[in-house]
């Protein structure tokens, strides 16, 4: 069997994580204290920014940038058709209301051509997601957002340490929102997020993640929550971030590999359209995905769905303003997710593509 993800921490990276566990446990600080502060340092160096803010998790992160904007009823937030619905959830939290752009058909990120036809007076912001840990086209959207005088907000909680054209994500538009559910490539032991930015905000984010207190049971600023990240989940964090470069090496080599060994397979595999790719997820389409999908488990290869309904069409996100977007429409019936993960042996990708290339 080859499991679609493992982690499972091993070696000197367990040690780390047990040490760091024991550190917290005997301070009994468990919020708001020393782990977090130096996670924070720490993250926004990786990530390329001045500030970091720790957070409940990624939904929290997306939706604390819209709160400190003001963003809420009557507004309107521009985001892509595919990603997990967390995404728009979070723009619903403010009481604004998701608007969906089609994807381009290549990169399967937020099409900007897409993004012109819909942006009116009630626009607040835009917010692409860099899916599966390719940038969307931040050039083309950073021009957008200058021209219209529209906030640009990154969901980056499937791209740690990804870039775009060189430059780090959650860099180029005003905030960056990250996830560290287990699953993601820098992951917590549980639910975990942050928000980076080059911006003098970052004070303001600290006080809406606790009640919007300017002090001590001062409770200012509207929109305030209680979204913080604890000192258990910093302090694994911490002991996980030095590993991340090598880890992300590791995964980008292994793409590699499975794209050298599809290259005659009967799927299509999406293009590397940016070398800061850091692959969340490795992803193949086929118009024939559920068969491939049973072949492959047949042969003891575990592989997931990501997604399998664009967020429009949920009933959740089912507005006035729905537009249909027909790429993410036939997309999302066709991609499968292949097991990618450090730990992955070079063997491994090897018997999944030749299973795959088995496929009849």
């Amino acid at each position: 069997m080859i499991p679609f993800m493992s982690l499972t921490p091993h070696g000197d990276e367990a040690a780390a994580i047990r040490a760091a566990i024991d550190r917290v446990i005997a301070r009994g600080h468990f919020i708001l204290g020393p782990e977090l502060e130096a996670f924070e340092a720490e993250f926004a160096a990786a990530s390329g920014a001045k500030h970091a803010v720790g957070v409940g998790n990624g939904t929290d992160a997306i939706s604390l940038v819209l709160r400190s904007y003001s963003i809420g009823p009557g507004d309107e937030v521009i985001t892509t058709a595919l990603s997990a619905g967390f995404t728009a959830l979070a723009i619903a939290m403010t009481g604004a209301t998701p608007v969906f752009a089609d994807v381009d058909p290549v990169r399967l990120t937020i099409d900007p051509e897409r993004v012109v036809e819909l942006i009116t007076p009630k626009t607040r912001a835009l917010l692409p997601v860099h899916l599966y840990g390719q940038a969307a086209d931040m050039t083309t959207l950073l021009h957008l957002s200058a021209q219209h005088s529209i906030p640009l907000i990154e969901d980056c909680c499937q791209a740690h340490l990804a870039t775009s054209e060189g430059d780090p994500v959650g860099t180029i538009g005003e905030y960056g929102a990250f996830s560290f559910y287990p699953t993601k490539n820098l992951g917590a032991f549980g639910d975990a997020g942050a928000i980076v930015t080059d911006l003098d905000g970052s004070n303001h984010l600290r006080q809406l993640r606790t009640g919007g207190q300017s002090a001590r049971n001062h409770h200012y600023w509207k929109g305030g929550v209680n979204s913080r990240l604890d000192e258990m989940q910093a302090a694994i964090l911490r002991a996980k971030l030095p590993g991340l470069p090598a880890a992300t090496a590791r995964r980008r080599h292994l793409a590699a590999l499975y794209r050298r060994l599809l290259t005659d397979a009967p799927v299509e595999v999406p293009p590397e359209c940016d070398a800061g790719h850091v692959y969340h997820l490795f992803v193949v389409r086929s118009r024939r995905r559920d068969a491939l999908q049973a072949h492959l488990t047949a042969a003891g290869i575990e592989t997931l769905i990501h997604y399998p309904v664009p967020i429009p069409n949920q009933d959740a996100f089912d507005t006035s303003r729905h537009v249909r977007c027909p790429v993410a429409e036939q997309v999302c019936g066709e991609l499968l997710s292949l097991p990618l993960y450090p730990s992955l042996t070079e063997d491994d990708v090897a018997t999944v593509a030749a299973a795959i290339k088995d496929f009849r």
